[in-house]
């Protein structure tokens, strides 16, 4: 797992925030060390954030993407700031392609319109100047690293702490749960499959979060809660190419197999061993709680992700210790006493771009990436983990 999995900090200055903004209301960096990842993971604010996690999670069972939800008025203009972000990249095309698979740098221009406007944009629906601040820094942690031109897991978990935030206001309420979880978030989903597509970010970390996908987890987990109590379709369905073409509009979890099948050219078994052997468990149920051990796990409790997780009064957590250190030549500031890991020499293509040069990208991957309804996926090859926590 690469260091720079979440690793993307805000800017000294607060967007085009009023300037008496007080400084304590801008998140920070606070696990700096192993022994503050061990109190993280034994934390009040780490229990009520995986209970928000869990509480959206539970939202999306037995329901599928194309229901007719409850979206209060902040989810409805979170859904109107996706769709202007999309837009924007629609606005700053890519620079020409001088033959390398690695990220295009103008994402950068991308991510600097999205930064010097995240405030006035959740400003639409957060009504005070000092709470829109800071939860304007965590939707702009949501996109990926600027000067790495990457994202991953951390990025992805940004944008359930941003999500947070307007649960802790009393912006969005239980009720809004099932949309914010199979409209709000997929459709976030479907922007960063845009942004893969359009600058070919790179997967943060070498191998992505246990071979589920190059970039996202979620999307996997909260999909295998829409099938929790599915009589018919059982986790075996993902090798079947007609099930994936007719469902696949309905359920994450089929999205995005459907969208590795479409980029990535060898079987589901050589390129995601991890979802070949999910694919085995009997239970959709089994899945979804074995997918929530995994996230604590392997997202949540990994100092290489956690270790850029910013916090401020909504997510309440203090460091041991000051940090260490400045960012290095990769854009990487590593933990408090940590040495730089291996991965941090490993740069990893989009996957997406290794097909486009080969000319593999078909229709059906663009439709996955490009299209406003927000459809996902990802690929990802790699070592085999460790067993897996789903019996």
């Amino acid at each position: 797992m690469s260091c720079t999995d979440n690793h993307s900090h805000p800017h000294s200055h607060p967007h085009d925030a009023p300037s008496s903004l007080p400084l304590d209301r801008t998140p920070t960096r606070a696990i700096l060390s192993k022994d503050d990842l061990e109190r993280w993971m034994h934390s009040d604010t780490q229990s009520k954030f995986v209970a928000f996690i869990a509480a959206l999670n539970d939202a999306a069972k037995n329901k599928k993407l194309g229901d007719d939800l409850h979206m209060g008025t902040a989810a409805v203009k979170v859904m109107g700031v996706l769709d202007t972000l999309e837009e924007w990249s629609r606005m700053i095309e890519p620079i020409k392609s001088t033959g390398s698979r690695f990220g295009n740098s103008a994402f950068i221009e991308w991510y600097d319109k999205m930064e010097q406007n995240a405030f006035s944009l959740v400003k639409e629906f957060v009504p005070s100047d000092e709470d829109a601040h800071e939860v304007s820094i965590y939707l702009v942690n949501s996109f990926g690293n600027r000067k790495r031109i990457d994202y991953g897991t951390g990025h992805e978990a940004h944008f359930i702490a941003f999500l947070y935030c307007l649960e802790k206001l009393g912006l969005v309420t239980e009720a809004d749960f099932p949309a914010l979880t199979l409209k709000v978030f997929w459709r976030y989903i479907g922007l960063m499959r845009v942004l893969q597509f359009q600058y070919w970010l790179e997967p943060a970390g070498s191998h992505g979060v246990w071979g589920l996908d190059d970039y996202h987890f979620l999307p996997f987990m909260f999909g295998s809660a829409q099938f929790f109590d599915h009589k018919y379709l059982k986790p075996k369905c993902i090798h079947d190419p007609e099930i994936l073409q007719e469902f696949s509009k309905d359920y994450m979890y089929l999205s995005c197999i459907a969208f590795i099948n479409s980029v990535k050219t060898e079987s589901l078994r050589w390129h995601s061993p991890m979802l070949d052997d999910i694919s085995g468990v009997k239970q959709w149920s089994k899945v979804n709680s074995g997918m929530m051990k995994m996230y604590l796990a392997e997202v949540l409790g990994k100092l290489p992700i956690m270790q850029h997780f910013l916090f401020g009064s909504f997510l309440p957590f203090e460091a041991s210790g000051e940090m260490i250190g400045e960012e290095d030549e990769l854009g990487c500031v590593h933990a408090m006493g940590q040495e730089r890991p291996a991965c941090c020499f490993i740069r990893v293509p989009s996957a997406i771009a290794a097909a486009a040069a080969k000319g593999q990208v078909g229709a059906s991957a663009r439709e996955f990436g490009l299209s406003g309804s927000g459809m996902v996926g990802g690929a990802l090859g790699g070592m085999r983990p460790r067993p897996l926590p789903f019996d």
